[in-house]
């Protein structure tokens, strides 16, 4: 029988076959696979402060195209325990967990989630959590939502009825956000209102879990103005994503159906102090809006895919992270290792102009 607290650094009691072991947790820990979904563990309940949330979330990274696919895989990303250690040990605070948790669920109420995507986005959460790695874990791609969102709230709803009650005995290192890049059909003032709805839902199981939210129109800071959040709720980060120029940063993206992106290919980002000042403006906008509400923010999203040069979207990368954190904010790159990926699967191997533009060498 092992009596084990996670969160405390202590000694504690091993016994085997009646003999009494005393091992350190972090022992423990080493004996017990780090990406097991343990046994819950009651955390203390007070209210977390998401201003020390958000200094936690840190310089991060978004694990995308692998939960968040239809199913996982099927995008050429398939998690992998090792992940978590080499974003660990390249000196990244947090990893945000983009999931696509309603092509998990009944189509009809209950809108059950499917036990098994339950476990899987346990591992995943635990492999960050073992390894200090804070995590956001989000509602990504609900294409259904985009098409009919007053059709949607009610599994919006339901999912996060769920999600909540299951992760309420974790500590306060997981974070949740309620929805990614709100768009189309799901329109400021509709989205307005599955943010006042979801939010009594989390917290009847989990009054101290901090919340991030973000602004319509796939999170950019110019919806931030129409962005109502419970004045009254004060533990809440606020996400904003940014991928501008799009003629830049998704040059050669066939998904993309604005313009036509292949006509785009070859753009550069110099850094010119016009470039510069495009992006600025926009973190400057934001910063304003977060004094005035006193919210942290997050940086969500933002990268250049891979059909650009490196060159420039190493620049442009290091230049947005800059930004970033000269303003207060926390950041996640856009993402890990698919087509926007600071590592390269293939190789095995970080590549490190991104790398570098994320995690600054040390002087």
């Amino acid at each position: 029988m092992v009596v084990l607290n996670l969160n405390s650094r202590r000694k504690v009691m091993f016994k085997v076959k009646n003999v009494s072991l005393y091992v350190s947790v972090g022992l423990l820990l080493l004996i017990i696979s780090s990406c097991a979904v343990t046994e819950k563990v009651a955390v203390e309940k007070r209210l977390a402060d998401p201003f020390e949330q958000n200094k936690h979330l840190g310089r991060g990274i978004n694990l995308g195209n692998a939960l968040d696919a239809p199913r996982e895989g099927e995008w050429g990303v398939t998690l992998k325990e090792e992940y978590f250690q080499l974003i660990k040990d390249a000196g990244f605070d947090s990893v945000r967990i983009p999931c696509r948790w309603s092509a998990h669920a009944l189509t009809e109420k209950p809108y059950t989630i499917d036990p098994n995507f339950f476990k899987r986005v346990d591992w995943a959460v635990n492999c960050a959590l073992s390894r200090k790695l804070p995590v956001v874990l989000d509602i990504h791609h609900y294409a259904e939502a985009y098409a009919d969102a007053r059709g949607q709230k009610a599994k919006f709803l339901a999912l996060w009825e769920q999600i909540a009650s299951h992760y309420k005995d974790y500590p306060d290192t997981l974070i949740f956000e309620l929805f990614n890049e709100p768009k189309r059909d799901l329109t400021d003032d509709i989205w307005n209102t599955y943010i006042k709805e979801a939010i009594p839902i989390v917290r009847r199981t989990n009054p101290n879990r901090t919340i991030v939210v973000g602004p319509g129109d796939n999170n950019i800071v110019a919806h931030l103005k129409n962005l109502r959040i419970p004045e009254d709720d004060r533990n809440i980060i606020v996400s904003i994503h940014y991928y501008f120029p799009l003629e830049f940063t998704h040059q050669g993206a066939d998904w993309i159906k604005r313009g036509d992106p292949n006509s785009w290919l070859g753009t550069k980002w110099t850094g010119s102090d016009a470039e510069k000042k495009a992006v600025t403006d926009e973190f400057d906008t934001a910063a304003a809006w977060a004094k005035e509400h006193n919210r942290p923010i997050n940086l969500g999203e933002f990268g250049a895919y891979e059909k650009a040069d490196m060159d420039s979207r190493a620049r442009w990368t290091a230049f947005v992270a800059k930004s970033a954190v000269e303003r207060g904010f926390s950041f996640h790159y856009w993402e890990f290792c698919s087509s926007f990926g600071a590592y390269d699967p293939q190789k095995n191997a970080w590549r490190e102009p991104l790398l570098k533009a994320l995690i600054p060498p040390k002087k």
